[in-house]
C-alpha cells in the first residue's frame, strides 16, 4: 500500500468523490480520502491522502485556505452561486468605492449561516439533499474568520477577490452576504482554490497528469511492487504536513516500544530537549522512518501518540 499526500488540481465537473474514485483506479488501492469538499464547478487545490496518510484528512480539513473568486452583484440565487435558480435581480447602484468598503468590512470575525446547498448534515441528512427535495431547515450561524480580502479587479457588476479564510468558510455565502449588504444581492460566479495550508496551486497536478506519471513509473517497474519512494515527485511524505513541529528519534534498543504504540520516556529518545514538554513532536524510528505525532504527558512523564502513521 502506498502512503502519502498528493496535491490534486480538481477540475470543473468533478466532485471531490470523483477525484478519489479516479485515484483509486490509478493507484489500484482502496485506502484514499480527500481533505475537504470542493463544489463540482469549483477548481483548484484538493489535497488527497493515500494509505496511512488518510489519518491526516481531518487535520488538513481544519487548515486555513485561500481562494480566488468572482462576485457577481445584482443577482441572488438559491444556491448562492451562478448555477442556481435566480430568486432576485436588482440594479447595482453602489459605486466602486462603496463596494470596496463593504467588502473590506467582512475582514475579521464573521458569523456565517451555512447555505442549504452544502454537504453539512442535519439529523443525518445532507443539507444539499434536503434542498433538492424542496425542504429548507434552520441552520445555526457559525463563527468563521476572514483573515484578508484582496480586491483584484472591479468591473461592476463583477468583483474579483482573493480571500484568505479559516476552515468552514463558504465563499459563495460570503458573496451572497456582500451582495445583501450592498442592497442589490450577489452570488458567486467562479471559484478557484489556490491554497490549502502549505499545498499551493502552482504545484497541483490534474488527474490526467497524475495518471500519465503513474503509468510511466509502472512501466519502468516491470511488475515489481511499488512504494511511495517510486513516486517521489508526485506524492509527498506524510510528515510534510507536520514540519512545524520539532522532531526526535527513538533509540534502536527501544524500537519495540515504538512499534507496539507504547508511550516513550525521554531516555528512549535521541534529540530530546526539556522544552519539548510543551509542544507536539514528530517521532521517527532509528531508521528515519516517520512513526507519528506525539505529545508529552505529565502524568506518566513520557510522550504519548496522538496519531500513528507507521505501516
Amino acid at each position: 500500500m502506498i502512503s502519502g499526500i498528493i496535491n490534486v488540481y480538481k477540475e470543473k465537473g468533478f466532485t471531490s468523490h470523483d477525484v478519489v474514485a479516479k485515484l483509486r483506479g490509478i493507484f489500484q488501492q482502496k485506502k484514499i480520502g480527500h481533505t475537504g469538499t470542493l463544489d463540482p464547478d469549483a477548481e483548484g487545490v484538493l489535497p488527497v491522502c493515500l494509505g496511512k496518510a488518510t489519518k491526516v484528512c481531518d487535520l488538513l480539513t481544519d487548515k486555513d485556505k485561500e481562494y480566488e473568486t468572482v462576485l457577481l452583484l445584482g443577482k441572488a440565487t438559491d444556491t448562492q452561486d451562478i448555477t442556481g435558480a435566480v430568486i432576485s435581480e436588482s440594479p447595482v447602484t453602489c459605486q466602486e468605492e462603496e463596494i470596496r468598503k463593504i467588502i473590506v468590512g467582512f475582514v475579521g470575525a464573521y458569523s456565517q449561516i451555512p447555505p442549504m446547498y452544502s454537504a453539512l448534515k442535519v439529523n443525518g441528512k445532507k443539507l444539499c439533499d434536503l434542498a433538492r427535495s424542496g425542504v429548507s431547515v434552520e441552520r445555526a450561524a457559525r463563527d468563521v474568520q476572514i483573515f484578508s480580502i484582496d480586491i483584484l479587479e472591479v468591473l461592476l457588476p463583477r468583483v474579483k477577490m482573493r480571500v484568505h479564510c479559516s476552515k468552514g468558510t463558504y465563499i459563495r455565502t460570503l458573496c451572497h452576504d456582500i451582495g445583501s449588504k450592498a442592497g442589490c444581492g450577489g452570488c458567486m460566479e467562479s471559484l478557484l482554490r489556490t491554497r490549502v495550508a502549505e499545498f499551493h496551486l502552482g504545484e497541483a497536478k490534474k488527474l490526467s497528469e497524475i495518471e500519465a506519471e503513474v503509468q510511466v513509473v509502472r512501466a519502468k517497474a516491470a511488475g515489481k511492487e511499488l512504494a511511495r519512494e517510486d513516486f517521489a515527485a508526485l506524492i509527498r511524505n506524510t510528515d510534510s504536513v507536520f514540519l512545524q513541529y520539532p522532531s526526535v528519534h527513538v533509540r534502536e534498543e527501544f524500537s519495540k516500544l515504538l512499534y507496539n504504540g507504547n508511550p516513550l520516556e525521554a531516555r528512549c529518545l535521541l534529540g530530546w530537549e526539556d522544552a519539548y514538554r510543551t509542544t507536539t513532536l514528530r517521532v521517527y524510528d532509528a531508521r528515519q522512518k516517520f512513526a507519528g505525532i506525539y505529545r508529552w504527558d505529565d502524568g506518566c512523564r513520557c510522550i504519548r501518540p496522538i496519531k500513528v502513521f507507521m505501516e
